[in-house]
């Protein structure tokens, strides 16, 4: 599928630099963005908006850090060092931090990697503190073969090599939980339960999940009872409308305001990030749109 290729391409380049609904015509869809992306939003506070980066790689990151702040989002997510001055400058957050990762695909559950993303994680975490920002992605990686507890096991022994470091300088190791049915074939975090399970032998809360909801829906469904049950292993949200991983309006099968208010019911005070691939022409208007679905 497109948008895996899409993504894997579009963090690659990031890290090595680390770095319309229901309208009858095209046309008219594209004047409704427009007059839409010109009205300001009053949203409610109860969530606080970002966006991902890699979504929006048509748009430069100083045009995207102008429109963010017009809409009202807080930060940009999937960002190296290399962007972040550029975020400062537009009084934006960097929400979720890259660029200590390998790739998608090789992560802390196999131990031939280790060396490197301890060594990777070590030099990024004191980077990430003294910019001021708090929550860095890492990956399980694919299994490769490897069962649940071997998955596990390797990942405790890699993440405990910096949980002390992060604990230190008060930053959260957030893994993905990434669905391996359709975008990521073999990934191993690819449920909730898994990652919770991993959360607790860790016993550590610096280390937390990135719960991302196109990708759960695909894998286990259940959305709002897992954000219920696991809430306090989540540290960050992604939305995508399923299926297609496009823009999350009423042609596809989620609720985003429900899950937002269940998101909101449990205390949740972290990031929300955009993480669709828009299809309109007007791409800003697109998120314009799914930050309003997204305020409740």
């Amino acid at each position: 599928m497109t948008s895996n290729i899409n993504r894997r391409n579009a963090l690659k380049n990031i890290v090595a630099g680390t770095a319309a609904v229901g309208v009858s015509s095209g046309l008219s869809a594209l004047a409704m963005n427009k007059t839409e992306s010109n009205e300001p939003l009053r949203l409610k506070g109860n969530i606080n908006h970002a966006v991902c980066r890699w979504c929006f790689s048509s748009v430069d990151v100083e045009a995207l850090c102008i429109e963010a702040k017009k809409i009202g989002i807080k930060g940009i997510d999937l960002v190296g060092p290399n962007d972040w001055p550029t975020l400062k400058k537009h009084g934006l957050e960097s929400t979720m931090c890259n660029g200590a990762e390998i790739n998608l695909v090789d992560g802390f559950n196999d131990e031939k990697f280790h060396e490197k993303l301890v060594q990777n994680y070590t030099k990024m975490i004191p980077l990430v503190a003294e910019a001021g920002y708090t929550n860095l992605i890492c990956f399980s990686g694919n299994r490769r073969g490897k069962d649940d507890e071997t998955g596990w096991n390797n990942c405790v022994k890699g993440l405990k090599q910096l949980i002390p470091l992060a604990e230190k300088h008060k930053v959260v190791l957030v893994m993905e939980l990434l669905n391996s049915k359709v975008n990521h074939k073999d990934y191993q975090c690819d449920r909730t339960s898994w990652g919770a399970e991993l959360c607790k032998r860790l016993g550590s809360e610096n280390f937390k999940l990135l719960y991302d909801i196109y990708h759960m829906q695909i894998d286990e469904g259940d959305v709002i009872s897992n954000i219920r049950q696991y809430h306090q292993y989540i540290a960050h949200y992604h939305t995508a409308g399923v299926p297609g991983r496009n823009e999350i309006d009423d042609t596809q099968e989620l609720y985003y305001p429900a899950i937002m208010k269940a998101i909101a019911e449990t205390g949740f005070k972290g990031y929300v990030a955009q993480e669709f691939i828009p299809k309109h022409a007007d791409k800003i208007a697109s998120l314009k749109k799914a930050v309003s679905i997204c305020d409740i």
